[in-house]
């Protein structure tokens, strides 16, 4: 099945709510029936930070979003070096596309425009149990950073020269 990822439009809003929804309970997944919600699709819209993956009929099946967290940047742990540093977030793939590279494909799309927009690298924080997205992420070659906590969890810092 071919997928294709693009930038994510308001008529695709309801399907990234939907794909949120699948998420929540799952493993390493703290995500409510409150977040993220339409609020938060509607800020990344609006920044052009919301991607998508659609399979060969249209439907949704993946999505990501560039991030701007000023909480996240002033992190002490990021290398001077290599600001300004973007980031991602709201990684999620629907369960029934799982473990076909999918995030991956997902996540290196996100490392292209953020190099693009001139960002030198890219942050994210990984909930310091999910080993399963500290071992994806050490592959593609993210390194780590320092560890935090925020949002009510541990997170590991992870950074990536672009």
């Amino acid at each position: 099945m071919a997928y294709q990822i693009m930038m994510a439009t308001p008529q695709d809003a309801d399907s990234i709510l939907r794909l949120y929804r699948e998420q929540v309970g799952r493993e390493h997944c703290f995500w409510d029936e409150d977040y993220p919600g339409t609020d938060t699709i509607e800020a990344d819209l609006g920044r052009q930070g919301l991607f998508v993956m659609k399979n060969s009929f249209g439907a949704v099946v993946a999505a990501i979003s560039i991030e701007e967290d000023a909480d996240v940047d002033r992190l002490d742990c990021w290398t001077p070096s290599l600001r300004p540093g973007g980031e991602f977030a709201r990684l999620a793939v629907s369960p029934a596309f799982q473990n076909r590279g999918l995030a991956q494909r997902m996540v290196l799309h996100v490392l292209d425009v953020l190099k693009s927009r001139g960002f030198k690298s890219v942050h994210i924080l990984v909930n310091r149990e999910n080993v399963r997205a500290i071992r994806s992420y050490a592959h593609i070659g993210f390194r780590t950073a320092g560890e935090c906590f925020m949002y009510h969890q541990h997170f590991l810092c992870y950074e990536k020269p672009l």
